[in-house]
């Protein structure tokens, strides 16, 4: 970070952490920059992607947070690769799950994207994480590895009866931002694809039935008109979103006993189809995991 900051002749004295999963994620507030450093080789072609729909989205005036002026394309150091975006600072209101299926539903309408994204692969993405699997048992890889096949076939069968839309992957409300102008815009789209565009509401609906809280999915529903619950793909989308839940922190099990202990908390609840057992978001335990 302070070497691409150099490198920008900007300040960083007053840079701090937003985020440490895939990526870091520095904010630079007198700089008026975010800096997003992928921590690993193997996600260049992630990069390239999001920088790519971020030029598409800002001349489309989508509802998006924009790339910094001075840097429209990855910035290279050693092996990684980093993105430079304008810094959106915390205004009131923060964003609510209404603005959330406000926004959705623009994003959702965006005409075909010109930049090559790859399909909704829920299963690809479990698969690749158990190829990570440090800590992980032969019996719970066995089980996730089942899962996984069980899946796979129904995810094809939705995807040849869908006609692909633009889907951000991972939306939620730690997702948007509210600009200055009062406007709520999505961030971070490594996980952008095309696929069922329904794929965007249920993370909200699964996230309220693992972690408790009532209303937010009734909200969204109403925001963006419609229940995803009553969608004949639900259970599979709901399958989709709790696999990605339990296998993101597969990498993480050798380093967090608390992550550990959640992971094998969700994999009971899953193989004894106990749908009421509720979950600890892994943000919560103290960890840089994802939900």
């Amino acid at each position: 970070m302070r070497q691409i900051a150099a490198e920008l002749a900007v300040p960083s004295d007053d840079a701090r952490l937003l985020q440490l999963t895939n990526n870091a994620v520095f904010a630079l507030p007198t700089a008026k920059l975010v800096i997003r450093v992928a921590r690993t080789h193997r996600l260049h072609d992630r990069v390239a992607k999001v920088t790519d729909l971020a030029l598409w989205f800002a001349a489309i005036d989508a509802p998006t947070i924009r790339l910094a002026p001075a840097v429209q394309g990855p910035m290279a150091l050693g092996s990684l690769l980093a993105s430079v975006w304008t810094y959106v600072p915390n205004m009131p209101p923060a964003p609510t799950v209404d603005d959330l299926g406000q926004v959705l539903r623009e994003f959702h309408s965006l005409r075909a994207s010109p930049v090559d994204l790859p399909e909704w692969d829920p299963i690809g993405d479990a698969r690749r994480r158990l190829a990570d699997a440090e800590g992980l048992s032969r019996n719970e890889h066995d089980f996730l590895s089942r899962w996984c096949d069980r899946l796979e076939p129904q995810v094809t069968a939705l995807m040849q009866r869908t006609t692909p839309r633009l889907v951000h992957g991972d939306a939620h409300v730690g997702n948007l931002l509210r600009a200055p102008s009062g406007r709520v815009v999505l961030c971070d789209f490594d996980a952008t694809c095309l696929g069922p565009w329904q794929v965007d509401l249920a993370a909200v609906a699964v996230g309220e039935a693992r972690f408790g809280g009532v209303g937010n999915h009734a909200r969204l529903a109403a925001a963006y008109g419609f229940d995803v619950t009553t969608d004949p793909g639900w259970p599979l989308l709901r399958e989709a979103r709790e696999l990605k839940m339990i296998a993101a922190a597969v990498p993480l099990l050798a380093s967090s006993s608390a992550v550990a202990t959640e992971f094998r908390c969700r994999i009971r609840s899953v193989q004894s189809n106990d749908h009421a057992a509720r979950w600890t978001p892994f943000t919560d335990l103290g960890t840089s995991a994802t939900k």
